[in-house]
């Protein structure tokens, strides 16, 4: 004879969070964000030139070359201080962020492209190549999509209904960030 499933088993619900407590569990993800949409809105304008084929009228191609360098650079920063600092501290009680997983593997796809970006900028910047917007699209395109993912599931990862499944309000207040 087939066991019913008892109704009784059912997890409850987890409670409301007043507002003091989503500022406690959510602060990772919007300091997370903020960084992120710095990385978004670079990218941004970097991609809207390449589409379009000319630089923004403000920005001289010197100054467009490094705008995209700081760009790499920056990025490279702030996954190296995550991977170091924060990655493995979120990892000890969540999953997503063990290096075999997902954000991790993000982050090596992300600069698997990063890196051929980086270099066709350096030659340009040496004049050993002539910027081609066309070239820097592709480029972009080869790493983009995977990028843009990576800034989202991230910043969900660090938003407040999931990280109080992990973590008490203490142990969110001694957070590395």
């Amino acid at each position: 004879m087939a066991e019913i499933a008892n109704p009784q088993t059912v997890e409850p619900a987890t409670p409301k969070m007043t507002a003091a407590d989503f500022r406690v569990y959510n602060n990772m993800a919007e300091h997370m964000n903020y960084f992120h949409n710095n990385f978004r809105a670079t990218w941004k304008i970097l991609y809207a030139a390449c589409s379009s084929g000319k630089r923004p009228s403000n920005m001289s191609l010197r100054q467009f070359i490094s705008t995209a360098e700081q760009f790499c650079h920056h990025l490279t920063v702030h996954h190296t201080i995550e991977e170091q600092h924060i990655f493995p501290v979120l990892a000890t009680k969540m999953p997503v962020f063990r290096r075999e997983l997902e954000l991790l593997t993000q982050h090596k796809q992300i600069h698997q492209g990063l890196d051929k970006f980086e270099a066709y900028l350096e030659k340009c910047r040496s004049g050993e190549q002539d910027l081609r917007m066309d070239e820097l699209k592709a480029l972009m395109d080869g790493f983009g999509d995977v990028l843009w993912q990576h800034l989202d599931d991230e910043v969900k990862q660090l938003g407040a209904e999931n990280m109080r499944k992990y973590w008490t309000k203490d142990e969110m207040r001694r957070m590395p960030m």
